[in-house]
C-alpha cells in the first residue's frame, strides 16, 4: 500500500498512551523506541517513515530500501534528518509546523514570569525549610514586566504569539526576522546585536541550522544587559551552553529560562540543575495532551496528502 507506515519512536509522543499513532495510515507498524542499529531493518518494506527528534543520518538514508518515499518528522524542527541525503535518494521529507504554537508560547511566558518573580529561587528556599520570605522580607528580586522590552529572535508563528502575550502585559517589543520586515503591530525590527543591547528579556524562536548553531555565544551574551533574562524554547544548541553558564555564574546575565538544552537531558553534573538564576524544564513546550493529539492528527494529514499526490509541509 502507498501509505504503509512505520513509526520508529512513538513513545516520544505517546508516552502515556493518550496520543496513539495507530490511525495515521491504513497500515501502520508502531515501535515505542528504535535504536540506531535497528532502524534499517525496521524501515524495510515501508513507504512512510515517521520519526520524532531521532537522528536519521545520511549514511542510513542512503541505505534505505527503495520502498521508502516519505520521511515525516513528527514535529517542527528537522535538524535531525540529513536533508541532502534524502534529496539524493529522492525521498520527500515533511514536518508538522504550527501544531504547538500556543503551548510553546505559553511555556515561554511561564519562564518569563517565573524569572521576573524569582519563583524557582523562592520554591527552593521553601524546599530547604527557609521561610524568611514570609517572616522577614522578600529576599529575592521581584520585578515588573510592564514597560520592559522583550526581544524576540525569530518572529514566526510562535515568536509572534509570544509578542502578543508580552504586549498584553504592557511590554515593549522588538524582534529579528529571517527576511526584512517593516515595523508593524507595535513591533520594531532590529539587527540581532541591537536587539540584544536593548532588550530586558530575549526569547529565542528560530530553527536550528548550521547558521544558527551557537548564535548566542560569549560575544552575544556580553552585549546583553546584566539585568536581562534569556529564554529558549526552540532548540538548545542555539546557545553556547558553557558560555551561558559562565555568564550566569559571574552575574553578567541575570537569569535564563530553558525548556531546551544542548544535550537532553543535561549531564548529571550540569550547573543548569542547581543555578539559582535558572528555570529549567524538560523540553515540555510541545508536550501538552491537546498538543500531542494535534500532532498525531497532522502527521496523518501529511501522509494522506502525500499519498494523494499533493504533499504538504515539504522540506525537500
Amino acid at each position: 500500500m502507498m501509505d504503509r507506515t512505520v513509526v520508529l519512536n512513538a513513545a516520544r509522543v505517546d508516552y502515556d498512551g493518550q496520543a496513539p499513532f495507530d490511525g495515521v495510515a491504513s497500515q501502520v507498524t508502531v515501535w515505542k523506541e528504535t535504536q540506531p542499529e535497528q532502524m534499517l531493518a525496521r524501515v524495510q518494506g515501508f513507504a512512510v517513515v515517521v520519526t520524532k527528534e531521532i537522528p536519521v543520518p545520511g549514511e542510513l538514508i542512503r541505505a534505505f530500501p527503495d520502498s521508502v518515499k516519505l520521511i515525516c518528522e513528527a514535529g517542527t524542527g528537522y535538524n535531525n534528518i540529513d536533508l541532502a541525503a534524502a534529496k539524493e535518494r529522492g525521498i520527500t521529507v515533511c514536518n508538522v509546523p504550527g501544531y504547538s504554537t500556543d503551548r510553546v508560547a505559553e511555556t515561554a511566558l511561564l519562564l518569563l514570569l517565573s524569572l521576573a518573580s524569582s519563583m524557582t529561587a523562592q520554591q527552593r528556599m521553601l524546599a530547604r525549610g527557609d521561610r524568611r520570605n514570609f517572616t522577614e522580607r522578600l529576599l529575592v528580586p521581584h520585578i515588573e514586566l510592564a514597560g520592559k522590552t522583550l526581544g524576540v529572535v525569530g518572529a514566526g508563528s510562535i515568536g509572534m504569539a509570544v509578542i502578543r502575550a508580552a504586549q498584553a502585559l504592557g511590554m515593549q517589543t522588538v524582534a529579528t526576522a529571517h527576511h526584512p520586515r517593516a515595523d508593524a503591530g507595535g513591533v520594531r525590527y532590529l539587527p540581532l546585536d541591537e536587539l540584544l543591547r536593548e532588550s530586558d528579556v530575549v526569547s529565542l524562536h528560530c530553527p536550528l541550522t548550521p547558521e544558527t548553531r551557537h548564535m548566542i555565544g560569549a560575544p552575544e551574551l556580553a552585549l546583553m544587559k546584566p539585568t536581562a533574562f534569556l529564554i529558549n524554547t526552540a532548540r538548545g544548541a542555539l546557545i553556547d551552553e558553557p558560555a551561558l553558564v559562565a555568564a550566569l555564574q559571574s552575574g553578567a546575565l541575570a537569569g535564563a529560562g530553558l525548556d531546551v538544552q544542548e544535550h537532553e537531558p543535561p549531564a548529571d553534573d550540569s550547573p543548569l540543575y542547581t543555578l539559582e538564576n535558572v528555570v529549567l524544564t524538560p523540553h515540555m513546550g510541545w508536550k501538552g495532551l491537546e498538543t500531542r493529539r494535534r500532532l498525531v492528527s497532522l502527521v496523518a494529514a501529511n501522509i494522506c496528502a502525500f499519498c494523494a499526490g499533493a504533499p504538504v509541509n515539504v522540506i525537500v
